[in-house]
């Protein structure tokens, strides 16, 4: 096949080595445009830039937009069999799905229909699924709702956070790509339709989404810290101010009878344990505002926290 790949981060770096070493003719890479990154207000070419400069394939093409008769002729001038799309970041217009005789493909970072939407890794470790995975499935206007064509899984371990999961999915994910497009041009591959009755969302992530209630479970909090790497950032209020958990772990334990959520209640080497509504929270480590990554222990000692004082709610979104 002739194919017009779609990828921006890392995630996408794992599909596009893989096609270049397939059988498959990469036309020309569609990425998003250079961009300043969180360190550098520099724009910055993104990771499927610098990877198709690094395999000596291109164009490369950084459009603003997909939209319109002007962005999308240029697109189809390459003749594409089919689109390859692997953690993009935009939509992709119906009328440029349709034009390829194989339509787009896109690989999603879920077990399709679980986790529709923008941030399947991320949502997969904060509902604490013990499966994740990878799917294959045509494009259609609804969103993530094409029917699919091959899908792999792995389990979640416990050390996983939203970086590493998505890493071991992207490296998966690579030759189940490969396989749909080899399994597409030899015609031995057919569509399913996902089963609306499983389907689940996974909508952007927001600021508001790193906000930790004290008063709910320890479990959920500890879910959350794994699940919002690099962003959107699981904030609390110690002594000094905003305080970003970094590591954490649930404890089965309950808090002592009157110890309000929040309430640091002790030191445990490094960590400290903390009170909530529903068990016992082990933070590992903390970053301070401002400042740099310490262990809980060395944050009690610089009182940013206190024993039998409270972590409070942060709400800066």
């Amino acid at each position: 096949m002739n194919v017009l790949f779609f990828g921006t981060p890392d995630w996408a770096v794992p599909s596009l080595e893989a096609l270049a070493a397939s059988g498959h003719r990469v036309v020309a890479i569609v990425t998003a445009p250079d961009a300043p990154s969180r360190r550098s207000r520099t724009p910055q070419p993104p990771p499927v830039k610098l990877a198709a400069g690094r395999l000596g394939l291109g164009p490369v093409l950084q459009p603003a937009t997909l939209r319109g008769d002007a962005a999308r002729e240029p697109l189809l001038a390459f003749a594409p069999d089919a689109l390859a799309v692997v953690a993009y970041g935009r939509i992709l217009p119906g009328r440029l799905l349709d034009a390829p005789p194989f339509g787009g493909v896109n690989l999603h970072f879920s077990l399709l229909p679980r986790h529709r939407g923008a941030s399947p890794v991320q949502h997969t470790l904060w509902a604490g699924d013990a499966l994740a995975g990878v799917t294959t499935m045509r494009m259609e206007r609804g969103l993530d709702a094409g029917p699919t064509y091959l899908r792999k899984s792995l389990p979640v371990e416990p050390e996983d956070d939203a970086g590493s999961l998505g890493a071991r999915l992207a490296r998966i994910g690579a030759p189940l790509l490969v396989e749909t497009l080899d399994r597409l041009a030899a015609g031995t591959l057919a569509p399913e339709p996902q089963d609306p009755a499983g389907v689940s969302w996974a909508p952007p992530l927001t600021r508001a989404m790193g906000e930790v209630d004290w008063s709910g479970d320890a479990a959920e909090i500890a879910r959350r810290v794994r699940a919002f790497v690099p962003w959107p950032p699981v904030m609390a209020v110690g002594a000094k101010g905003a305080l970003r958990l970094l590591r954490a772990a649930a404890l089965e334990e309950t808090a002592p009878p009157g110890a309000a959520p929040g309430t640091v209640l002790r030191r445990v080497g490094d960590a400290i344990d903390v009170a909530c509504g529903g068990g016992t929270l082990r933070v590992v480590e903390l970053l301070p505002e401002g400042g740099r990554p310490m262990t809980a222990a060395a944050a009690l000692a610089g009182r940013h926290v206190e024993l039998g004082g409270r972590l409070e709610r942060w709400s800066g979104a």
